[in-house]
């Protein structure tokens, strides 16, 4: 079955290259993915993320499950509209996904990946059977994402001046609500910026205005560059069912304060952390064009013995260098190389993080 957002016509009549992006057709690019990849980092870009999966989560009994569900642990969650980035774990404490969880006036709204869209539904509702909540899909909500240093300029002319003043308040990972409209300093690209989670039927309204206040439109690929070079995960390459947060660079987002908390997952969590000889994910420069791929391995430097692989590489607009995601041991460190058609191109172990608003940080 193919889905279309309800931004597709205008993705259409901007030039958009679209392409099937599990089973959403979606825009590659429109043009120029370089160009696009800098006008988020220098000034302003919009993105259709309408095909995200909109789960709202009602009941008395909606925080006990929530907390029972996710890893990180909702509780922190104090004023309406935050926001909260938590892994779904399995059992054996593999990542089943990666998302962002709202608080709500009614309860709980969770974002998740459209890739694992029915194994997450599936999920949620088999271990919501012991509990009192009710668990919807919102096919009535679609999203765009408003990012770069500019942000502020492009929603000045799209957005009501006091919904405006309200949202430029808030913190990273903050938000408002206007009507039905739910709006939280979030994204996925390194930049500051937000996220507009609001009825399809006005979206494009919305998306509209941001263009014609000189906001970009920005496709699939430039979205993954941005993410690559802020060091942020991409579910089914740098983590899947069998990959635990503590080799994804994630355990920063399971909580385990509240010792009297289960979550799914814990025991084979905490097991794992205590054990101490998993892998983890690093970053390296390569000071060559040449692009480093999902899936090659990673040597150090005077051995032909292979540490590791790469989960995303790609080539980096803002370093104008080659960039990865590796998963090594966690002593791995210094001069390493990957063999790419026969040549051993050669690069630097360093943190899982490139770029954090418009600046080198690795």
């Amino acid at each position: 079955m193919i889905f279309t957002t309800p931004l597709l016509k205008s993705h259409l009549e901007l030039s958009a290259k679209i392409v099937d992006f599990h089973g959403w057709q979606m825009p590659i690019n429109y043009g120029s993915q370089i160009e696009e990849h800098n006008a988020v980092r220098n000034s302003c870009g919009i993105f259709d993320v309408s095909h995200m999966v909109f789960i709202d989560i009602k009941g008395y009994e909606s925080l006990k499950f929530i907390k029972y569900l996710l890893a990180n642990d909702v509780a922190a969650l104090k004023e309406e509209c935050d926001a909260l980035y938590t892994p779904m774990l399995n059992a054996l404490g593999g990542i089943l996904d990666d998302l962002i969880i709202y608080l709500m006036p009614f309860g709980y709204r969770m974002v998740m990946n459209c890739a694992t869209k029915e194994k997450d539904i599936n999920w949620i509702k088999k271990n919501a059977q012991e509990f009192q909540v009710n668990i919807t899909e919102r096919n009535d909500l679609s999203m765009i994402a408003i990012q770069g240093p500019k942000w502020e300029e492009i929603i000045s002319k799209c957005l009501d001046k006091e919904i405006c003043s309200r949202i430029k308040e808030k913190k990273s990972f903050e938000g408002i609500l206007s009507n039905e409209m739910l709006i939280a300093k979030t994204g996925y690209t390194g930049e500051k910026g937000i996220e507009v989670l609001a009825p399809t039927e006005d979206i494009l309204a919305l998306w509209t205005k941001a263009l014609n206040a000189s906001a970009i439109p920005i496709g699939l690929g430039a979205r993954d560059t941005l993410r690559l070079e802020a060091g942020m995960n991409l579910y089914g390459f740098e983590m899947n069912e069998t990959t635990s947060p503590l080799e994804c660079n994630m355990s920063w987002c399971v909580s385990l304060k509240d010792k009297n908390r289960d979550f799914i997952g814990k025991n084979s969590y905490i097991m794992m952390k205590n054990l101490n000889n998993f892998s983890v994910l690093k970053g390296i420069v390569v000071n060559d064009r040449v692009i480093i791929r999902n899936g090659q391995e990673i040597f150090l430097e005077g051995s032909d013995k292979s540490i590791g692989i790469v989960t995303s590489g790609s080539f980096s607009p803002t370093l104008q260098k080659s960039i990865a995601l590796v998963r090594v041991p966690q002593s791995a460190s210094g001069s390493c190389y990957a063999v790419i058609r026969g040549k051993k191109v050669k690069g630097v172990l360093g943190k899982p993080k490139f770029i954090k608003e418009g600046k080198s940080i690795f």
